[in-house]
């Protein structure tokens, strides 16, 4: 099993959820997140004085799945993430060794 953390833009968050469940994949977590990158930051005028904002606002997508959907979701993810511009994102993806369903105990892929 892997784990898959994605960071993209917040205005990518639907497309990328909706791709996914298409897809099967509807178990996912969401968090609201700051960051920063290659983007670096942008400035912004608060009553005439300009403030530079380093830590940007994005969204971090977590999602486990089995192997064999590691290369399609990756895609998915791509592609419905893209922008073409710099701050689109990352991915991460860790191997998971265990899952455990709390409400039923089941454990391995069957809990995912």
């Amino acid at each position: 099993m892997r784990k898959i953390e994605c960071i993209i833009r917040q205005n990518k968050l639907e497309d990328v959820k909706n791709a996914l469940g298409e897809f099967g994949i509807n178990g996912m977590t969401v968090t609201n997140v700051i960051g920063c990158g290659l983007q670096g930051g942008k400035t912004e005028f608060y009553r005439g004085n300009s403030y530079q904002i380093n830590l940007l606002p994005k969204v971090k997508i977590e999602v486990v799945i089995p192997d064999a959907k590691l290369d399609q979701v990756l895609d998915i993810i791509v592609k419905n993430a893209k922008t073409g511009q710099i701050g689109d994102g990352k991915i991460f993806v860790t191997e998971v060794s265990s899952v455990v369903r709390i409400r039923t105990g089941e454990s391995g892929e069957q809990a995912i």
